[in-house]
Parts: C-alpha cells; structure tokens; sequence
C-alpha cells in the first residue's frame, strides 16, 4: 500500500485550500454557525469550480476522481468548517455514489449532472424515532399503488432535509422473516406533498442542522426506486460504509484545525514568565493529539486504497470510523483545556470544535455500534 499522495492529489488539496481561504474563513464560519445560516456560498464556489465532481465521470461533467481524492477534498473542506463539509459528503455519497452504484440510466442522468453543478442537493433518512442504531428495524412503509408508491412513516435525524431537492429515503415494502429483507431505498423528491419538514435545535452543527420529517401518504413515482425492491438494505449499509470514509476524513480536518488553533495558542499565551505550551502538562496534550491526527489521516488514505481496490470491509469502515470519532471528540476536548476559560467563551471557535465533535460518536453509527460490528467480524 502506497499512501502518499502524487502531484495531482497535493494540486487538489493546494487549489481547495486556496478557495476556501478566499470563500470560508474563521469568521464566515462563525457567523454561519451563529445564524444557524447554511454556508451557500462556500457551497456555490466549490461548485463553480468543479469540486463537486470530484468522483463523478467525465461524460456527467465530473472529473472521474476515487476515494483517495474524495477524502482529499473532504478533508481540507472539514478543515475550514466541517458543516460544509457535511453538506458536500451527503451529495457525493447519496446523490452521486449511491445513485451511479444502483441507479437506472434515466436517474442518473437525471440527477448526476445536476449534483455535479450543484443544482441539485441530497440528504439521507434512515433513522426513525423507533429505530436508530437498530436502523434496520424501520416502520416507514413504501405500499404499490398502480405506478406509484404511498409513503407513510416519520423519520428523524434527516440532516439537511429543508435545504435538499432529494432524499434518499429507506422504507419497508415487505414484512419478511429477518428485518433487513423488505426493505426498498427510494428517491424522493422533497418538495412532494405530504412531507413535513421540522427543523430541531442542536448542541452542534448548528449550520445546517438536522431535521424531523412526517411522511403522509407521499406520492413517489416506482421509477424513483434505487435498486432492487425488498434488497435494499444491501445498498443502504454499502452508502453507510461509504459515508464513514466521507465522515472521517471532514472530522479529522476539523480536529487538525482546532488543534492548529490551540498549539498557536499555546504558544503565544504567557503565564508564569514562559508560553504555556512550554509545561510538560500542555505539551504532552499536543503529543498525544498529534498522534491521534497521524493515525486519523493514515487510517483514511488506507481504507480509501481498500475503497478502490475492492478491499474494504464493514470492519474496516467501522474500524475507522470509531477510532477517528473518537479521536476528534478527545482532540477538541484537550484543545479547549488548553484555552482554559477563553475555549468556554462563544467568540472564540474551540467552543464550536467542543460542540460538534460530540456528534462524531452518537452519528452514522454510535462509538458502541462500531465495537459491535468489529466484535462480530472477529466471530464474537
């Protein structure tokens, strides 16, 4: 395994660095995240500049880039304001991932070429008030009517749904004898009638957020179904594994700039005649943090050359997505230490690292789910 990067993969990072300097720095963030405002413009100048193509083919108007250079970009977008980065993942993953693996040739043509342009944005419900880390254990009912499909049901935790043109929404149409059979993945256009949108408040990832959706007796055309009817689960968990790659690579770039902040901090903050990062007690915060950075990044890169050759297991997804969660949760509590009572103050942005970073454990898969699923791959 090769991971270092080659010429084009560092000119990926360097022009994203560039732009995002210029379209989404600090403060654009803060207010952003103060406004519960979603960063449009950030989004809209990462896809004017053809960023949103990343892993989309040439014939669509992508640029026919892999995992390695989806993780490239995810992880430098993370690194100047990781809800953007959200909001970038769940249209690479969902509207274009998901839909080019199990689409027809009218859905993505259809729907590819739009999210490449960033016309057409995507979210993901899966989980339900009834059914969250056993997602799937879901009620919300797909029922054949003619050429249509009726959808009842109430999903929550639907991240982006009132700024989405489309949801990837996982229903059951059949009652079979195990849980994951039955199940039927579908493209729903959001603006439908019968779909409720609310908005709930949050600790973190206030920017965009995420939403509670009722579904009343919803209308989507049977030729929105991605996939295989009733074999949907299959597809679901595959865009799950997918999203861990995406999830851990924004993070981690979240967690390298909170840590960047707090060692400039440490460095320049004085007490007791000398830089506070000079005691052994704040220095060996950063030692440890700076290990956990390493282990994040190399663990992203490899379980991308696993994505491309074919490799990648459910363990490793979840492998990775529990030590770099975990990793940005403790990075960003050990950076607001070392701010001391200016880390607990809104003006300044670790309270912000603090409070998104407790999402990593809880989101797409708790700390505890991960250790289940590798537990299983080990025959336990």
């Amino acid at each position: 395994m090769n991971f270092e990067l080659n010429q084009d993969q560092l000119a990926i990072r360097n022009h994203v660095s560039s732009l995002l300097k210029e379209v989404c720095p600090p403060e654009y963030a803060a207010k952003c995240d103060e406004l519960q405002k979603p960063p449009r413009e950030a989004f809209e100048a990462l896809a004017k500049n053809g960023w949103l193509g990343i892993i989309g083919p040439e014939e669509y108007g992508g640029s026919g880039g892999g995992a390695t250079e989806l993780a490239i970009l995810l992880n430098e977008v993370g690194y100047h304001f990781e809800e953007l980065g959200m909001w970038i993942f769940r249209n690479l993953a969902y509207g274009c991932f998901a839909v080019l693996k199990h689409g027809t040739k009218q859905q993505i043509e259809s729907i590819v070429p739009g999210v490449i342009r960033g016309d057409i944005s995507f979210c993901f419900g899966l989980t339900e008030p009834d059914s969250g880390s056993d997602a799937s254990a879901l009620k919300t009912r797909a029922v054949l009517n003619g050429d249509h499909y009726i959808i009842n049901g109430r999903k929550v935790y639907t991240s982006g749904m009132d700024i989405s043109d489309y949801c990837l929404l996982v229903t059951r149409t059949s009652s079979l004898e195990k849980k994951q059979q039955g199940i039927t993945n579908f493209l729903v256009n959001t603006k439908l009638d019968g779909i409720e949108v609310r908005k709930l408040q949050t600790l973190g990832q206030r920017s965009i957020g995420t939403t509670e959706v009722l579904y009343s007796d919803v209308k989507v055309p049977a030729d929105m179904v991605l996939g295989t009817v009733d074999d949907g689960w299959k597809g679901a968990d595959s865009y799950l594994c997918y999203e861990r790659l995406c999830l851990s690579a924004a993070r981690t770039g979240a967690a390298q700039s909170a840590f960047d902040f707090a060692l400039d901090y440490a460095k320049t903050r004085h007490q007791f005649g000398r830089p506070i990062g000079k005691f052994q007690a704040i220095s060996h915060k950063f030692s440890d943090m700076k290990v956990m950075l390493d282990i994040s990044e190399t663990m992203i890169f490899r379980y991308a050359w696993l994505m491309e050759n074919n490799r990648a297991t459910r363990q490793d997804a979840a492998i990775l997505k529990l030590y770099t969660s975990e990793s940005y949760k403790a990075i960003s509590d050990m950076c607001l230490q070392v701010l001391g009572g200016y880390g607990y103050c809104m003006e300044y942005p670790m309270q912000r690292f603090f409070r998104d970073s407790r999402l990593a454990t809880i989101g797409a898969g708790t700390s505890e789910i991960q250790k289940n699923i590798i537990a299983g791959s080990l025959g336990l």
